[in-house]
């Protein structure tokens, strides 16, 4: 991957190096992302479990002498090389991707991580288009991780992580919580992280697939209503713990058990929220439950778990759709898929599946033949490994 990185940087920007800098090229990655389970429990109070995939965005980049920075995409080359400076970093829609980078370069300044030399830069994502695997957090870690190393600046890598998030939020204004920044920059091989998005307290749990793969189903259906959805359900959310706190100490929903949950329910007088705080309070058992079982290496369970995840999401969350429900139910009547459930906001996107990987070629050639048949749309699958968090290359 180094050289063919080389050869575009060359192609861009020439051997030559700037004034006052060296000919060094030095190369970073920062992977895509996939929740496994624990969905809509973050700002809930509960787990997620997401872990960092083999797929994700390389940087090549050349230090500068000078304050200038060169930014080019070789999955956005109609866009050619975008150029700005660490006196001007300003968000421009007319710099499109780029932003990204700029976002990320303008919050660590801001947090005191100046720098004042900029850099020439090739970026190239193999992270499939669309399929919800997090390709901006990927380029915002990639660039933080960079420029940190840069810099020599040395930073904690939550902070750095924190900072990436910060500047989704307030630079490119997309309200994202912390997941997917945390398992790129955190993510380790052949592990899921166990994570509480308030107290960024986590652990690693092995994800051990002998014989298994983890497959990424793409229903190519657009997903239409899941900003609107998603702040539906949080305000669901909210109503079914305000009228939870009338007779319990809480401050967010996952803090109460299943069981406690089933004493109090009907405390709830909407029965639409009560049937959200459901899910929430049951998927985050699940997620922990999860953990447990790949750490036991019990992967059929964990597969079941998955299928609970996903009719759950479906009938008390309503957040999975046509499409999602088609794409599930086709990989269920595999016997060699062990679980299959939607992951990400919903209604559109992606399933995370896993499939034993005798006959998988057949196996997913079946599965797009009820998907297409049920909704006429053709799937895309990306056959994945879960591999480490950002960094920079040898």
């Amino acid at each position: 991957m180094q050289q063919k990185l080389s050869k575009i940087f060359n192609k861009v920007f020439g051997e030559g190096a700037t004034p006052a800098s060296g000919d060094t090229l030095e190369y970073f990655f920062a992977p895509g992302r996939v929740n496994l389970i624990g969905e809509h429990t973050d700002y809930n109070g509960g787990f997620v479990f997401p872990c960092a995939l083999s797929v994700g965005t390389y940087m090549v980049v050349r230090k500068r002498g000078d304050d200038v920075i060169r930014v080019y995409s070789e999955n956005f080359p109609e866009a050619g090389t975008v150029v700005f400076s660490l006196n001007d970093l300003e968000k421009n829609d007319e710099h499109d991707w780029a932003n990204y980078p700029k976002g990320v370069i303008d919050t660590m300044r801001k947090h005191g991580f100046q720098g004042i030399h900029g850099f020439d830069a090739v970026f190239f994502g193999n992270i499939p288009n669309g399929a919800g695997l997090s390709s901006s957090a990927s380029i915002e870690l990639v660039t933080a991780v960079a420029w940190d190393e840069l810099n020599g600046f040395s930073v904690d890598r939550v902070e750095l992580i924190k900072m990436c998030q910060e500047a989704e939020n307030q630079y490119i204004g997309v309200n994202c919580g912390v997941m997917d920044q945390f398992a790129i920059g955190k993510g380790r091989a052949e592990h899921a992280i166990l994570l509480d998005c308030n107290s960024l307290e986590y652990e690693y749990a092995p994800v051990e697939l002998d014989g298994v793969k983890l497959v990424i189903a793409n229903t190519n259906k657009r997903r239409g209503l899941a900003d609107s959805k998603y702040n539906e359900r949080r305000s669901e959310c909210e109503e079914a713990l305000h009228d939870l706190q009338t007779v319990a100490n809480l401050s967010y929903l996952c803090e109460l058990t299943p069981e406690e949950f089933d004493n109090v329910e009907n405390i709830i007088k909407n029965p639409v929220a009560r049937k959200r705080a459901k899910h929430a309070i049951y998927e985050h058992d699940r997620t922990k439950r999860a953990a447990r079982k790949l750490k036991e290496k019990d992967v059929v369970a964990f597969g079941k778990l998955m299928n609970e995840s996903h009719v759950s999401l479906k009938e008390d969350y309503e957040v999975t759709g046509e499409h999602l429900d088609a794409l599930v139910e086709a990989a269920w009547k595999e016997e060699a898929v062990l679980g299959a459930r939607m992951t990400g906001a919903g209604f559109g996107g992606c399933t995370v599946n896993l499939i034993r990987e005798g006959n998988l070629v057949e196996v997913l050639g079946r599965i797009r033949q009820r998907y297409e048949a049920a909704v006429g749309l053709t799937p895309e699958f990306y056959i994945v490994e879960i591999g480490t968090g950002a960094q920079k290359l040898p």
